[in-house]
């Protein structure tokens, strides 16, 4: 095997020795999306509708944003998830944009939600391609794949997430995006009961930076704590998923 391609939000923010992400792909839409048969917004929605996902990440914000909803557990490819849906299952359920349009249904797309208030996971939307690190004639057969933009802004939000030690299943949403030379990154960290949800956003040229002190904010506003719940006493330095 000469490379792996990955979704980039389920790939921890530390490879092992000896691998390298040769190429970042063009991104697909970052954000999540509602869907539903009957309603047309997450707004919409009637008290104690019935709302599934499949996230400890988006399960916390819907939570402050809607507790009056009731939150269950969304399990399956996104075929039956939405199968799950039409067979009424479920008021509404939150998926990833990229999942659904890769799938050629962007018509099931009812509402695609702001950032500021749901905000995506790290990497989300993206496609990683790996390589062992000596392998130059493999790196350069795929540089061509390689999105100068998708790099900057993924290696922000993966920033955040490693100063967070945060993966894929923790409560933690990261968005950046270019604007002109700058990046513009929106970032949160959420108790899973929606009791409290931390937000902080920056500006910057440089992503890694950039990613790095809005996770450090995030920490002296007390992320820390919502962490250490969900990691134990080990959340100084929690394993990479």
């Amino acid at each position: 095997m000469d490379l792996a391609v990955h979704s980039l939000k389920d790939l921890p923010t530390e490879l092992p020795p000896g691998f390298e992400l040769a190429a970042i792909m063009k991104r697909e839409d970052a954000r999540d999306v509602f869907i539903s048969k009957n309603y047309d917004s997450l707004k919409a929605l009637p008290e104690n509708s019935h709302i599934g996902t499949s996230s400890l990440r988006r399960e916390a914000q819907l939570r402050a944003l809607r507790p009056d909803l009731k939150v269950s557990p969304l399990r399956g490819n996104v075929d039956t998830r939405l199968r799950k849906l039409e067979a009424g299952e479920y008021d509404g359920i939150i998926l990833a944009a990229a999942g659904v349009r890769r799938l050629g249904r962007k018509d099931v797309i009812r509402e695609t939600l702001r950032p500021e208030i749901m905000c995506p996971a790290a990497g989300q939307g993206a496609l990683g391609i790996e390589i062992r690190k000596a392998d130059t004639v493999v790196g350069q057969q795929v540089e061509f794949l390689n999105d100068p933009a998708a790099r900057a802004t993924t290696s922000c939000e993966r920033a955040l997430l490693q100063r967070l030690g945060g993966g894929c299943q923790v409560p933690i949403g990261a968005h950046a995006v270019m604007d002109g030379h700058e990046l513009h990154l929106v970032a949160c960290v959420a108790r899973q009961d929606g009791s409290l949800v931390i937000r902080e956003e920056g500006h910057g040229e440089d992503p890694l930076q950039l990613g790095t002190s809005v996770g450090a904010k995030l920490l002296q506003r007390g992320a820390n704590e919502i962490l250490r719940a969900v990691y134990g006493e080990s959340a100084a330095a929690p394993q990479q998923p």
